[in-house]
């Protein structure tokens, strides 16, 4: 009887069940929104594998929201054969990984210098790499188009002498692009990384090289997985240049290998949708290798505060 008389008496003791039962309902809220943005996420991806697998004769005359009679491979392998799709795939290889490498390369000795180097103009040239993320493509194409026809370079970087139509123009436009972004987050990570580490090398004779390449890039695995991560997939998924400083067809990547599969009068969505599913496994399988990496990368201080 004391303890049931104290409970109503002490206010804290009857606002705390309130409180318990409003978080558990921001809880579950949360919960269900996660779950139905999840779906939504699903949905296009879910309903292009079942168009992929249905025949066109069958969607032509049922449409595409209607139960199939019979599934099947053949959009797939009549996409792999009518579009030459690995050859396109190579051809994404060839851009994609030199473009990958050498940002994290330039962008890892670009954010030690930022960060871990003490001078005058470190934080406006911060300022500068991160500005350069705020102009759109778009707006550079013009002139990006006008430089490419009139820069030349040697002849075993680019068969035709130019930028333009070339492996390596469209290498330098990402490089160029992604920079800014890999920059920002690297150097913002290597400055958690405890300054008594630099201090301990120098006393040691470490040179400049020696305190980037073996001490604080090995100290940058997870944010640099998370960037590689990042940028295969942002790379390797272009269309835009790919389409603008690209005009021999061989020689595009595999985004623009999709054209290859439009007609001139009839399109057959059913082939296009497989074609699209097969060209995303390559970052599909980028991602599942380096999974906890890149989450890894994401949840960087997430636990400091």
């Amino acid at each position: 009887m004391a303890i049931a008389t104290a409970t109503l008496l002490d206010p804290a003791k009857r606002v705390a069940p309130q409180r318990h039962g409003k978080h558990k309902a921001a809880s579950v809220a949360t919960q269900l929104f996660m779950v139905g943005v999840t779906l939504l996420w699903m949905v296009p991806i879910v309903f292009a594998l079942y168009v992929s697998f249905r025949p066109y004769d069958e969607t032509s005359k049922l449409g595409y929201v209607s139960l199939p009679h019979h599934l099947t491979f053949s959009n797939f392998t009549q996409a792999w054969t009518q579009s030459d799709m690995w050859r396109f795939f190579l051809n994404s290889t060839r851009v994609t990984i030199p473009a990958v490498l050498i940002t994290l390369l330039l962008s890892s000795a670009a954010a030690f210098v930022l960060s871990r180097l003490s001078f005058r103009f470190n934080i406006a040239l911060l300022i500068l790499f991160t500005a350069g993320n705020l102009l759109p493509q778009q707006v550079l194409i013009t002139p990006l188009y006008r430089l490419f026809l009139a820069a030349h370079v040697p002849h075993f970087v680019s068969g035709n002498g130019l930028l333009y139509d070339s492996y390596a123009g469209l290498i330098v436009i990402h490089v160029s692009f992604q920079l800014g972004f890999c920059v920002f987050v690297l150097s913002n990570y290597m400055k958690t990384i405890p300054a008594d580490i630099d201090e301990a090398a120098i006393v040691d004779g470490a040179s400049v090289w020696r305190r980037y390449w073996s001490l604080t890039l090995p100290l940058c695995r997870p944010a640099v997985a998370a960037l590689a991560t990042l940028l295969t997939t942002w790379i390797y998924n272009d269309f835009f240049w790919a389409i603008t400083l690209m005009s021999t067809g061989n020689k595009r990547p595999i985004t623009s290998a999709l054209n290859n599969l439009q007609g001139q009068f009839v399109t057959n969505q059913n082939m296009i949708a497989a074609a699209a599913l097969m060209a995303a496994i390559p970052t599909v399988l980028v991602y599942v290798a380096l999974q906890k990496q890149f989450i890894a990368g994401l949840t960087l201080g997430s636990s400091k505060g």
